[in-house]
């Protein structure tokens, strides 16, 4: 009887750890992120060329620009960005090794609730590139009216769930064959 149940408890177990999904591993295209419910506004997009990280923090629109291939950064470069048709450059920190929008007109349009539209230029040595990516800035109430952010995703969740009716279902029979009386000779 104990080995029965050891068995189906064996069977059960890796069923339940490859339970997860949701993720692309795929490098085809790089979606823009959005930004998490609670927390700074974020973005993120990259090309064949560039990966651009940022996001809106003190006054300033934060960028951390690599190269796509090598993850080297990219220092010293020239980087404008459009937002409605505004524009503003970006200006290097070689102490940081970041750059950053701090033109307050933008910084305002940019910091307005809803989604923005991003256009990046990005001029390092030989290379040139646009890169787009979406910026989404809750009001000061979003956070408060949205629903908490889940510790997994939901298909993750659907499939602990069905992975426990099935821990269940595979005890049952479990228990009913232990007991089920022996048949006498034949």
């Amino acid at each position: 009887m104990k080995a029965i149940r050891l068995l189906l408890l064996s069977l059960m177990v890796p069923v339940l750890a490859f339970a997860h999904g949701g993720e692309d591993h795929s490098h085809d295209e790089v979606p823009s992120a959005q930004t998490a419910i609670a927390g700074e506004p974020r973005i993120e997009t990259a090309t064949e060329t560039f990966e651009i990280v940022g996001r809106l923090q003190h006054g300033e629109l934060s960028l951390m620009i690599d190269r796509y291939e090598t993850n080297e950064p990219v220092l010293d470069g020239q980087v404008e960005v459009e937002v409605n048709g505004q524009k503003a450059n970006a200006r290097f920190h070689s102490d940081h090794g970041n750059y950053a929008v701090d033109d307050q007109a933008f910084l305002k349009a940019l910091a307005k609730p809803g989604m923005h539209a991003l256009v990046f230029t990005v001029a390092a040595g030989n290379d040139t590139d646009l890169l787009e990516a979406t910026l989404t800035v809750g009001d000061e109430g979003h956070a408060a009216t949205a629903p908490a952010a889940r510790r997994f995703p939901l298909s993750t969740a659907a499939v602990g769930g069905v992975g426990l009716v099935l821990a269940l279902l595979l005890s049952a029979i479990a228990i009913a064959l232990a007991r089920r009386k022996p048949s006498i000779g034949n």
